[in-house]
């Protein structure tokens, strides 16, 4: 004896088709539309730049304060680098005199690529006595004997507390 079974045993039953999911018709021809459709509208593409522009704008919050600091801490170092580099002149040429910048940077006491301006594109102020020497920098606002003004070492004035 042979058993045999028909193909249209395996087969959905009739109707089944219409027994779908109502959501998951809904989907499918939402995303068939989406299909359809090409390209974005101007609504769209204005609701996406406006929010880049609200996320730009946070991070410009947090980001301009630390950029600030950073500026003011490279022109400590700054400072404090020159500051090196003219005891170091004091002590080959035996003199108590304050060299300029071009003239470390020609005696190779300072490397001539290295930026010799404040972070704010101006030139230190060196100032040498019989015992000590100045590097100043006027700061963020450019403008000499103010608050924000950076020495070192620090000079016991309001803008280096």
């Amino acid at each position: 004896m042979t058993l045999r079974i028909s193909v249209n045993a395996y087969r959905k039953p009739i109707g089944a088709e219409t027994m779908k999911n109502p959501f998951e018709q809904t989907f499918k021809a939402c995303r068939h539309r989406r299909f359809v459709q090409a390209g974005m509208t101007l609504v769209e593409v204005l609701i996406v730049v406006a929010i880049m522009a609200m996320l730009a704008g946070g991070v410009a919050v947090f980001a301009l304060p630390k950029f600030r600091e950073a500026q003011v801490s490279t022109a400590e170092t700054s400072a404090r680098t020159i500051r090196t580099a003219i005891q170091d002149w004091q002590r080959v040429n035996n003199e108590i005199s304050c060299p300029t910048i071009s003239q470390l940077k020609q005696e190779k006491i300072i490397d001539t690529a290295a930026n010799t301006d404040d972070p704010w594109g101006q030139p230190f102020r060196l100032t040498c006595s019989d015992d000590e020497i100045f590097v100043a920098s006027d700061g963020p606002d450019k403008k000499q004997s103010t608050n924000d003004d950076i020495s070192v070492p620090k000079t016991g004035s309001p803008a280096d507390e």
